[in-house]
């Protein structure tokens, strides 16, 4: 199970990058993309998330 970003939702506004404490998240043409290898299904990204892009499945 990882974060998954919905990339039409998505504004690239970079606030989950920050918040990541696995460093999962980095930005790929303007969206944010979740390394499923790092990330550790915290959901603070999704928390942190302003538009509700990202969840988790």
């Amino acid at each position: 199970m990882a974060a998954i970003v919905d990339k039409s939702k998505c504004t690239g506004c970079e606030t989950c990058v920050g918040e990541c404490p696995s460093e999962a998240i980095k930005m790929v043409d303007e969206k944010a993309e979740i390394d499923p290898e790092l990330c550790i299904d915290c959901g603070v990204c999704v928390d942190a998330c302003p538009v509700e892009a990202i969840s988790l499945e």
